[in-house]
């Protein structure tokens, strides 16, 4: 499957939901968001939103420190 992540196209094994997706790229529970052709994905939606073909996503980790 060819998505777009971060802006930048990238192969991955196909993917049906947003939860597969996290745990693919080994997401934390805690500290991570998802959004989805310009929408953030509240993490309880995770394993009901479908992936296709083409969609763009950014993902962000929170990063402590000071």
């Amino acid at each position: 499957m060819n998505l777009v992540l971060n802006g930048t196209p990238r192969e991955t094994p196909e993917l049906a939901t947003v939860a597969e997706l996290a745990q693919w790229l080994e997401l934390p529970a805690w500290g991570s968001a998802i959004e989805l052709n310009g929408q953030v994905v509240p993490k309880a939606e995770y394993p009901d939103r479908q992936l296709k073909e083409g969609d763009a996503l950014e993902v962000v980790r929170l990063v402590g420190g000071g």
